[in-house]
């Protein structure tokens, strides 16, 4: 939702005010809202010297600067949003407090740029000021306070007519837990409860997938909807209002969804503007979610499948793109595969920067830059700058499991439209996972071509054997293994790994399908020793 759409809302609004009860504003919050996620001490660090990064785009954070609309929209938005207050008070310094509290009243004196007015933004926003008000605010003098909560409460007013949010995707969860945080620090304010818990189980029950996944089928997308879940939940719980039967069956669901999507290291699989997430936040994620240990063998809706022998593990995108409203992490990568051993990735897909506003944002969203076929030289999905254009639409898949060894039966559309070619794949892992086999074939009248790539994990070194038939891969610990192929060149090209955050030069392992043969290419990785 456009700031202009959200302000025409709310102006039109105005009489249901009188209705929700919101007179008095408090002199403070009357009960805590916890935030139970750690900071980042180092990220904190750098917002004391004035640098604010977010996923890739970086900013200065400075007095007078909260006007500029400059950065992507995500960047934007969590400056706004104030989640970062966590980083600063893991410094846990004088120093950080003092900061923090001349940056929120440097935000309260500004005209902000209009991306503070989402609904989104204030949710995370007004959740964020409360949940650190005793580091920043608390000791303040009168003034900063009243300010303060006057514009908390005007904030959770605007989120009471706003809600329901007009976008689909995971922002409107962010918009509801705002206003239970208001709710539950003003407790005299009943109505926005109220508010909130008429439109919170319809909003779960269309966010939250049968099987757990979180509708926009992006791995970090998913953890942060978790996240918001969990806060939502324990804010309720807090309020002492009745629990809510949906809240928790998604939370539940979610965490076993979660624990598919995880390698071996316990980061997340890298799909849909995905990078290596901190394994520590995802384990006390899951802790907080429960008890259970759950985990499928594949998301049917959310479209992940898990393959998984020995100390081998392969995490395949098998699922269909996104609709239209809930692409915005969405990336061109269908069939594409992951494959770890024990704690160490080997084969990945190259990363995200969903937050930066560069060339390499789009580039990190293309076929090419996952490990699966890429036909003509052209992406599976047509990307845009706010998601999918054309996209594959029909996906179908089939699995089996004989003598604990594992198939997948895979085909995509994704070509056919432009290309009239049809993508099949096929994945076979042994059951000792010592072999994963593959095979991709472009069925249709007219031969392309195409490369199957395979990038691999900066950590991972890869050579070329010298008969030029295959390429050996050594892993950290010194394990070795061994990638063949049949049907096309075998070779090794550059590549870039952004999985970590920061740019690592990589390597890929390429499989060159030529144009005036047949168009398949069938390929093996095998243990060595």
């Amino acid at each position: 939702m456009t700031g202009a759409n959200w302000f025409t809302r709310t102006r039109l609004a105005l009489s249901e005010f009188s209705r929700l009860g919101l007179r008095h504003v408090p002199d403070a919050p009357a009960l805590p809202v916890r935030d139970p996620w750690p900071g980042d001490p180092a990220r904190g660090a750098r917002i004391m010297r004035g640098e604010f990064d977010h996923l890739g785009g970086m900013r200065p954070i400075k007095k007078d600067g909260w006007a500029e609309v400059t950065g992507s929209e995500q960047l934007r938005a969590a400056l706004h949003g104030f989640v970062w207050l966590r980083d600063l008070r893991a410094l846990g310094s004088d120093g950080a407090r003092a900061r923090t509290r001349a940056l929120v009243q440097d935000w309260l004196g500004a005209v902000p740029d209009p991306i503070a007015a989402q609904p989104d933004v204030m949710g995370n926003r007004i959740a964020a000021w409360l949940a650190h008000y005793d580091f920043f605010a608390a000791s303040a003098d009168d003034y900063f306070r009243q300010r303060l909560m006057t514009r908390l409460l005007a904030d959770a007013r605007a989120l009471a007519v706003a809600i329901p949010v007009e976008c689909n995707d995971g922002r409107a969860l962010s918009a509801l837990k705002g206003l239970i945080a208001a709710a539950t620090a003003i407790p005299e304010h009943g109505a926005l409860l109220a508010r909130a818990l008429k439109f919170l189980p319809a909003e779960i029950a269309r966010q939250v997938l049968p099987d757990g996944m979180h509708c926009e089928r992006s791995p970090a997308a998913h953890l942060a909807a978790l996240q918001n879940l969990i806060e939502i939940r324990n804010m309720l719980q807090a309020a002492g209002a009745a629990p809510v039967q949906v809240l928790a069956s998604a939370i539940e669901r979610m965490s076993a969804a979660l624990r598919l999507l995880r390698h071996g290291d316990g980061g997340l699989a890298l799909f849909n503007g995905t990078v290596e997430i901190a394994p520590n936040l995802i384990e006390l994620a899951l802790t907080q979610a429960g008890r259970s240990n759950r985990m499928p063998a594949a998301l049917d809706d959310g479209g992940f499948s898990r393959l998984q022998a020995g100390r081998t593990l392969v995490i395949v995108d098998s699922g269909a793109p996104v609709l239209a409203g809930l692409d915005r992490f969405a990336h061109a990568g269908t069939l594409s595969f992951e494959l770890s051993v024990g704690r160490e990735r080997m084969i990945v897909n190259c990363g995200a920067l969903p937050g930066a506003s560069s060339a390499w944002h789009e580039a990190l969203r293309a076929t090419a830059a996952h490990s699966t076929l890429v036909v003509a030289d052209t992406n599976s999905s047509e990307l845009t700058e706010t998601g999918l254009g054309k996209r594959a639409g029909k996906v179908e898949i089939a699995r089996q499991d004989a003598g604990g060894a594992l198939w997948l039966d895979m085909t995509q559309d994704g070509w056919a439209r432009n290309l009239g070619i049809l993508h099949h794949r096929r994945l076979y892992l042994s059951a000792d996972g010592a072999d994963l086999r593959g095979e991709d074939l472009m069925e249709g009248q007219a031969p392309y071509g195409g490369v199957v790539r395979f990038h691999l994990h900066p950590n991972v070194q890869a050579s070329l054997q010298q008969d030029g038939e295959a390429v050996l891969l050594r892993l950290p610990l010194g394990g070795f293994w061994r990638i063949r192929a049949d049907g096309g060149m075998i070779g090794i090209e550059e590549s870039i790994y952004f999985g970590s955050g920061e740019p690592r030069r990589s390597e890929q392992v390429t499989v060159t399908i030529p144009s005036d043969g047949p168009q398949q290419a069938k390929w093996a990785i095998s243990r060595l020793g």
